[in-house]
């Protein structure tokens, strides 16, 4: 049986959506993509009530197992992090209304999961989520395409029966592909920084 996935990639201006279905063989299929959007002229409370409106509905329609959301990462613009972990919080209470289980995933976890590079550049992450997801070209914005990374990687790592964390496999053990190396390294690294 597939594993619903909904990939959050939070934002006040573009939150990216993504409903991916993954199988127990990793063959992972997009259901639906959107991106909730406003402006930044809108007052902050707005913004969020927009944002809290269209997670709520997506959840409501697509009734995932999982949410899979973009982990909010220092970053040299202060009020983006800010907005982005008000996005983020935003999602993760509308899951826990619902009793759907929330995991965080860095993007150099998400780069490394899809490309095999936790260096990759968005252009790449678009392209391999293209070929996974057997599309003719990435979804579109950018944050959609996101989404739709996380909500592999988590099927791929978090979650899926025979997935990295249910069989408890390290960077270090023999028979994993490069990227699944890459990713598992970057998990690593990413739990030894706090």
């Amino acid at each position: 049986m597939a594993l619903r996935v909904v990939g959050v990639d939070p934002g006040l201006t573009r939150c990216g959506l993504a409903v991916v279905d993954v199988e127990p063989n990793r063959r992972a299929s997009l259901v639906d993509v959107t991106v909730v959007g406003t402006s930044p002229d809108t007052p902050l409370d707005q913004r969020l009530l927009a944002i809290a409106e269209g997670i709520d509905a997506w959840l409501d329609q697509h009734c995932p197992d999982v949410l899979a959301v973009e982990r909010v990462f220092s970053q040299l613009n202060v009020s983006t992090v800010m907005g982005t972990a008000q996005a983020s919080g935003i999602v993760i209470v509308a899951a826990a209304r619902r009793g759907i289980p929330v995991a965080l995933h860095t993007p150099t976890e998400v780069k490394a999961a899809v490309t095999g590079s936790g260096q990759a550049s968005k252009a790449a992450v678009g392209k391999m989520v293209a070929k996974i997801l057997r599309l003719a070209e990435p979804p579109k914005p950018a944050d959609a395409a996101d989404a739709a990374a996380l909500a592999i990687t988590h099927g791929w790592r978090g979650a899926a029966p025979g997935s990295q964390a249910s069989t408890g496999v390290t960077a270090g053990s023999s028979g994993l592909t490069p990227a699944q190396r890459a990713w598992a390294a970057a998990e690593a690294a990413t739990r030894q920084r706090g």
